[in-house]
């Protein structure tokens, strides 16, 4: 990491909003077409042989990438570089949402879609649901798990094994912490969530115009990520068409009734987040803490330039610190998309995307992603890197070592839009209104089940 002199452009999932993925399309549509089928044939998991990848790798072949990703026609070069009769035209079809939106149409009408697609983490079961994803087990994916950090393949894979996309880049949540503000008030850098609790008192106390954190109301992704950490499973798939929807279960109370009784307290804020107020205040220290994940120190660097010098990181507090663990918020992988034309092209470019040495660290040094691979985040230049906004601290390495608790089981439900949605009407309100967070989850269950249910998912219930 290196302290930016202007603000980085942030890819919208890593930092900002939790962006959402299903479409137009509808969901009982999509199972009724599905089937119980998985769409993965015994031919289509066939390995394709080197001869083959040799003789398409020397076709002269155009393939389309629909990316949003500042600048990545350097990355792109690289391929076309080792493969000159390949080449890759690059489509910005718009960020997040409007790309799945405009993906799902093309899709739907049978022409328009890429061969690649940037698509992220939380993004991938609304595509493989409908059998849009290109399984890459053939083109020899599977032997690529073992450079990537461990949680992000399971991201990545589904329950028979396909391998659905290659991860690009991570976002492991820690926390940032205004030093200057911890040591003017006596505070030590909270360990656990009741540490952090009596700290937020302690300091709301001493001075009544700054709070130890934020914890925005317009933000499900940091919940969902806080859901991470904590051990809940809100979402569990099987198959096609049942899904277990959990998000009010024990460990889903337990998170309402801390955030929701701070809230309540008064001790936290709870404004929205990437708003020019929210910019204010982190430059004029109303929050000591942003609860974020590892792009933010760099985007933090950018945006509270006033503060340079003044922050550090440290990982979350822990509900068990004999257990450490921690969620992610963020990143984004390569899929290919199963209508391609050109299959061994097309799964070749996203696997040298993301694992080619001299790619893969351009993400991290050009646009500032968080790694992926294991390589970079043992690379003694990158985890070595002391920028002076933190105080000379080696954060990069602070964050790779958090990435290796984050667990590897947690998965996201086929209609992310859905939850997303029903999150900010009711656990995002209670939070904003100061009311009642433990009830606003049983209305969260409560609406997404029957939202599944009129999709055509069997549903179980925590």
């Amino acid at each position: 990491m290196r302290t930016s002199t202007s603000l980085p452009v942030p890819s919208p999932m890593s930092r900002r909003l939790f962006l959402t993925a299903t479409g137009a399309l509808s969901l009982g549509a999509a199972l009724t077409a599905c089937g119980g089928d998985s769409g993965v044939s015994s031919a289509a998991t066939k390995p394709v042989s080197q001869a083959d990848i040799d003789k398409a790798m020397k076709t002269p072949t155009e393939l389309t990438f629909w990316t949003w990703v500042p600048n990545i026609a350097k990355e792109v070069a690289l391929f076309e570089k080792r493969y000159p009769a390949v080449k890759v035209k690059i489509v910005n079809a718009g960020q997040g949402t409007p790309q799945y939106t405009k993906l799902r149409t093309a899709l739907k009408a049978g022409s328009g879609a890429p061969d690649m697609v940037q698509i992220e983490y939380q993004a991938i079961p609304t595509f493989t649901i409908t059998n849009s994803l290109l399984d890459l087990r053939p083109y020899g994916a599977s032997a690529l798990k073992d450079q990537f950090v461990d949680w992000t393949w399971g991201q990545v894979s589904g329950g028979d094994g396909e391998v659905w996309a290659i991860p690009q880049d991570t976002g492991p949540m820690g926390m940032l912490y205004r030093k200057d503000i911890f040591d003017k008030h006596g505070i030590e850098v909270p360990g656990t969530w009741d540490e952090f609790a009596e700290a937020a008192r302690k300091l709301h106390r001493a001075d009544p115009d700054v709070y130890l954190t934020n914890l925005a109301a317009n933000q499900p992704a940091a919940w969902h990520g806080l859901q991470w950490q904590a051990g809940a499973k809100p979402y569990v798939t099987s198959g096609k068409s049942d899904i277990t929807i959990s998000v009010d279960d024990a460990v889903s109370r337990k998170l309402g009734e801390y955030w929701g009784g701070l809230a309540k307290e008064g001790v936290i804020g709870v404004e929205p987040d990437f708003t020019d107020a929210w910019y204010t205040a982190l430059n004029k220290g109303k929050y000591a803490t942003w609860i974020t994940a590892a792009w933010g120190p760099v985007f933090l660097s950018g945006s509270a330039k006033a503060t340079a010098g003044k922050w550090r990181a440290a990982p979350l507090p822990q509900w068990d610190a004999a257990k450490p663990s921690s969620g992610n918020w963020g990143g984004s992988t390569t899929a290919v998309i199963r209508s391609t034309k050109n299959p061994i092209a097309a799964a070749e470019f996203a696997k040298f995307l993301n694992t080619d040495p001299a790619s893969a660290k351009m993400f991290a040094t050009e646009q500032f992603f968080f790694p992926a691979t294991k390589s970079l985040l043992t690379d003694p230049e990158f985890v070595g890197q002391t920028p002076s906004f933190y105080g000379g601290q080696k954060v990069n390495q602070l964050f790779a070592d958090i990435g290796t608790t984050v667990n590897s089981s947690f998965q996201w439900p086929p209609f992310l839009d859905q939850a997303a949605t029903d999150w900010t009407e009711t656990v995002g309100k209670s939070l904003a209104d100061r009311t009642d967070t433990v009830r606003a989850l049983g209305t969260w269950q409560s609406r997404l089940t029957t939202y599944a249910e009129g999709q055509g998912f069997t549903v179980k219930g925590s």
